[in-house]
């Protein structure tokens, strides 16, 4: 896809929420805050919290269940969070302190690199600097074509 096609008008212009199904959301919300870094959002609800991903980007935590618009939160494939340059190394130590279980740093071909690890529900996470390091800096989306 081309910046001349259709889709370069189109309305979408990123992710605003991912929402993941957890049996304990206190202690994912906990390990999401505390270890990951990331800021936990005000909420109301007590089968649910959000926490923002960056400035325009929010992750959610649900108790298993549907919530309103017959919603519900759900295993994924993939999810990968985004991260600054040199971002990877204080993740990772923060992530060991915390007992997690750490693959990588993981260089990949362009240059960029990643960590996985699982969440306290069983979710398979990445953080990867690749739109600050490597092609991905010069490229953007598009060096994953």
């Amino acid at each position: 896809m081309t910046d001349a096609s259709p889709a370069a008008d189109a309305a979408v212009r990123g992710l605003a929420e991912l929402t993941l199904e957890t049996e304990d959301v206190r202690k994912a919300a906990a390990f999401y805050e505390e270890v990951v870094g990331l800021r936990l959002l005000p909420s109301s609800d007590d089968d649910r919290v959000w926490l923002a991903v960056g400035e325009r980007c929010r992750l959610g935590l649900w108790s298993p269940g549907r919530k309103e618009f017959d919603d519900r939160g759900g295993r994924h494939v993939h999810f990968a969070f985004s991260v600054a340059r040199g971002g990877l190394t204080a993740l990772c130590a923060r992530l060991r302190a915390a007992g997690a279980d750490v693959e990588g740093p993981v260089e990949h071909e362009g240059g960029d690199r990643s960590l996985y690890f699982f969440d306290p529900a069983g979710n398979r996470v990445e953080a990867w600097d690749f739109f600050t390091h490597g092609d991905g800096a010069k490229d953007g989306v598009s060096g994953l074509a």
